[in-house]
């Protein structure tokens, strides 16, 4: 990572970050260790009131789309999600094997618009296929892809579209999200994310934060497929 690396931050906008394993080794090599990680995330989430978009956690590295927190800077939040991580990794193993798990700093990139929003999107959730770590996108257990796909309701809560429906839901006493066990058979998964689809900007309520919402509508069909959400 260069040091002259300039972060634009408290800029109300969201980020995609990416930091990886110390000399990039693959420390992730358990399914504790992904499924412990994926519940700090969630334990920062809520602690610090961030809006997390999509998320991929791979063996070496961790992709994050997310917003800025409200009363600290990203940077602050990024630090105590590794540090927490790291010291509850820490109390599960002994010293020598969770020493240096995180290697120094990260890659914070500002998504400045939409299309840019659906690119990183696309690219974190379609990774685990293009490193050969399952065949299908649904297949991964540790990232958002099912929550867009099938509306899974996972550790993480995904900010979308399914979750701002959740809510409106929730408080008109409504019947909860249907879990869309066979969507992916349905609808093919080459033509989840494809570039070509239109995009259409659509208002959200207040409680969803961002100021518009990226929705992905396939020709012919009933189904729309949410891409996700942008500030």
């Amino acid at each position: 990572m260069s040091r002259g690396l300039r972060r634009f931050q408290e800029s109300g906008q969201s980020h995609f970050v990416t930091f990886s394993c110390y000399r990039r080794q693959p420390f992730f090599s358990t399914a504790e260790t992904y499924d412990l990680f994926v519940q700090c995330l969630e334990d920062t989430r809520c602690r610090l009131e961030m809006c997390i978009y999509g998320y991929a956690v791979m063996p070496e590295h961790v992709h994050l789309l997310l917003s800025e927190p409200p009363r600290t800077r990203l940077a602050d939040a990024i630090h105590y999600l590794k540090l927490s991580f790291a010291k509850r990794l820490r109390s599960q193993r002994s010293p020598e094997k969770s020493a240096g798990f995180w290697q120094k700093r990260y890659y914070d990139r500002n998504v400045r618009s939409y299309r840019e929003f659906v690119v990183k999107s696309r690219y974190l959730h379609r990774n685990p296929v293009k490193r050969g770590l399952v065949s299908n996108l649904e297949d991964w257990k540790w990232s958002s892809y099912r929550h867009y796909a099938v509306r899974e309701i996972g550790i993480v809560e995904i900010e979308s579209e399914w979750t701002a429906r959740d809510r409106e839901q929730k408080a008109r006493g409504g019947v909860p999200r249907i879990f869309l066990r066979f969507f992916s058979k349905r609808v093919s998964r080459e033509h989840f994310f494809p570039y070509e689809e239109p995009l259409e900007l659509v208002c959200t309520s207040p409680a969803t934060r961002p100021d518009f919402m990226i929705k992905a509508v396939e020709n012919r069909s009933t189904i729309r497929k949410v891409i996700g959400v942008c500030n």
